[in-house]
């Protein structure tokens, strides 16, 4: 589709840019002063957010004697300036928790609802776990018709029978259970390799 077709031409919409209304202009904020206040400036400290509005003569002269800090003494001037260090929000010791709701200063809990820290902390105890394998080494298990806990010399004495019930020498030449003997072999090389075997 080619947009600078002339057929696009007759459906485009003839449109004239629209002239957005001008504010109504405001006057500056100085005393006796008539002309616009184009510039704005922090009315101050407590009131945030507000402004007011100079010419740029006007806007020089109140910034030149603008003090944010004005009516602060020393200490309260260096606690504002540490505090500004951090965007003026609570912080607590590394590790700690100090006068966060729920926690007392050594960080057990003040509130126990469910009865789990009577009579001192208790720890979950570690249970003896038997080890978990990897799915393939739990196929390879299931191949041989073993289970997981089967030893290293069951596992090989598992092998040399099976191996020896399915190879082609012992049937007679018949190949039909070549399958099933590729796929033992595999799973006693599985097993071997995560050193089971």
């Amino acid at each position: 589709m080619d947009l600078t077709s002339p057929l696009f031409d007759r459906i485009r919409a003839q449109r004239k840019p629209r002239e957005e209304p001008r504010p109504a202009a405001r006057r500056c904020d100085a005393p006796g002063c008539t002309a616009e206040g184009t510039y704005r400036a922090p009315m101050g400290r407590l009131r945030e957010g507000q402004y007011l509005c100079f010419c740029l003569d006007h806007v020089r002269e109140y910034n030149a004697s603008y003090n944010y800090f004005n009516g602060m003494n020393d200490t309260d001037v260096a606690r504002y300036m540490k505090d500004a260090t951090i965007g003026h929000r609570p912080t607590w010791t590394m590790g700690t928790r100090r006068g966060a709701k729920g926690f007392r200063e050594e960080g057990q809990p003040t509130e126990d609802p469910l009865g789990l820290y009577r009579g001192g902390v208790r720890r979950p105890q570690a249970q003896k776990r038997e080890p978990r394998y990897s799915p393939v080494t739990m196929r390879a298990f299931d191949a041989l018709g073993l289970d997981e806990t089967a030893g290293a010399e069951a596992i090989r004495n598992r092998y040399k029978e099976l191996v020896k019930r399915l190879h082609p020498d012992a049937n007679g030449g018949d190949r039909s259970r070549e399958e099933k003997l590729r796929e033992i072999i595999h799973a006693y090389k599985t097993l071997r390799a995560a050193r089971l075997a």
